[in-house]
């Protein structure tokens, strides 16, 4: 991995192949290797750029808070880093699709288009909000153990679960050697986001949204509504996955995204994962 000085922190990040540049942005609190089924495939064609975002895999904490917009702004500051000018595509799951949105605000003339996979546009409620400092404040306190054993079962599909134990095992490795302070400071910035329900219509760049079948965190319905709200967009379900679908489905994820990266999007369209589309 490359590591170089963004605002202040080192920054770690796959940089592999060569074309047209993408930006995969990992989830909560998971880092770039939730990404290991598509990085080879997708560098086959294009320039992709994977981080570990601050407080995450091989990237130190900085600060007790990082909110989305900081975020953002060190993925803009790694492209110029890694002297790419070119507009890129920049992948986002959950967290990172949070991510994406404010990217979107901030650096739209960077944008060549975006995936947003498994996330939402909607802002914490109040009491949601208030439950994600809480758990930072526990996870300082007693560690990440309560976290995980929380989380996991929502992020996965009963296939997924079944027939691909290692899938949840791997992915509570990477989140017991997660820094708990890094998982606070991002819970801190998760709570105080902004509500981008209102300017999906303003999206200017071509979008693919993708969800998980069987995600019962940024539901399919949650997000069919959001892919109709964007202009020239994109909806494809992943079968066979839940909430990380990524990892759970990465052919039929893959094959999604190569077919968004070949060809322009064109209009709204509602599509399978196997690229079939229709009109909304």
């Amino acid at each position: 991995m490359k590591s170089l000085s963004i605002n202040g922190v080192e920054i770690a990040c796959i940089d592999r192949g060569s074309g047209p540049p993408v930006l995969l942005v990992h989830g909560f609190p998971l880092d770039h290797t939730m990404w290991a089924g598509q990085i080879d495939v997708l560098s086959s064609q294009n320039r992709v750029i994977a981080p570990d975002l601050r407080g995450f895999g091989r990237s130190p904490v900085q600060g007790d808070k990082v909110t989305m917009e900081q975020f953002a702004d060190d993925l803009a500051d790694l492209l110029d880093g890694l002297s790419i000018r070119e507009p890129v595509v920049l992948c986002g799951l959950s967290m990172g699709g949070y991510i994406a949105f404010q990217f979107q605000r901030r650096h739209a003339k960077r944008l060549r288009g975006l995936i947003l996979c498994d996330t939402r546009a909607a802002a914490d409620a109040p009491e949601a909000a208030a439950a994600r400092r809480e758990t930072a404040d526990h996870v300082l306190r007693e560690g990440l153990t309560l976290l995980i054993e929380t989380m996991l079962p929502k992020l996965f599909a009963e296939t997924t679960r079944r027939e691909h134990p290692h899938v949840l095992e791997r992915v509570r490795r990477v989140m017991r050697t997660t820094d708990p302070r890094g998982v606070a400071a991002a819970l801190r910035g998760m709570a105080e986001r902004h509500n981008m329900t209102a300017a999906l219509s303003e999206m200017g760049c071509p979008t693919l949204v993708i969800v998980g079948r069987e995600d019962v965190v940024s539901t399919p319905a949650e997000m069919r509504g959001m892919a109709k709200a964007i202009p020239n967009s994109i909806y494809v379900e992943i079968p066979a996955a839940g909430h990380l679908s990524p990892l759970e489905n990465p052919a039929a994820v893959n094959g999604a995204i190569l077919e968004f990266l070949s060809s322009p999007a064109g209009g709204a369209k509602v599509a399978t994962a196997t690229g079939r589309a229709t009109d909304f």
